[in-house]
């Protein structure tokens, strides 16, 4: 990727709950305002949506193009409406990338969920760094999102791991 240009960035926008109305989550909305903010910042950067439909109204991917198209060009946009976690997005996003030949990607997702999608793109061999995205939430739906990622990362270092092997059969 030596040859690839620096500012070729895809800014990766990760998926979180659409509520029942269609309107994104609390955690949804401020990945938003974040993405935004990156791509008015790195106005060459386009931007990856990646997030399957949940229990409620539209993708996640289809929230996050609807309103950051308010504020970006939708030709800087491109969907992810498959993936349905973090492990599938980062490896859709990981193609994407390639396949664009992108030479980083800019993680946009919150601070406690950060570690474990660096971790998934550097085992994919992909450039990432982490957009800085404050906490939300109470002190305690910190500690339980904490929690959960800590269970994560090692479910998805295996899984990672899974996902290298059968890359490198094919």
């Amino acid at each position: 990727m030596s040859d690839i240009p620096p500012s070729r960035r895809l800014i990766v926008v990760f998926g979180a709950a659409v509520r029942p109305d269609g309107n994104p989550s609390p955690t949804l909305a401020r990945r938003i305002a974040f993405a935004a903010a990156a791509a008015a910042r790195y106005t060459e950067a386009e931007l990856f949506c990646s997030g399957a439909k949940g229990d409620h109204g539209p993708s996640e991917a289809s929230v996050m193009a609807g309103l950051l198209s308010e504020t970006v060009d939708p030709s800087r946009i491109h969907l992810d409406e498959k993936s349905v976690d973090t492990l599938q997005s980062v490896i859709a996003a990981t193609r994407f990338a390639r396949a664009g030949r992108y030479a980083q990607c800019m993680i946009c997702t919150d601070g406690y969920h950060q570690p474990r999608i660096r971790m998934l793109f550097a085992m994919l061999g992909m450039p990432a760094t982490a957009i800085h995205v404050p906490h939300g939430g109470s002190r305690r739906y910190q500690i339980k999102m904490r929690t959960r990622e800590a269970a994560a990362i090692p479910y998805d270092l295996v899984a990672g791991i899974g996902a290298i092997l059968r890359r490198r059969r094919h």
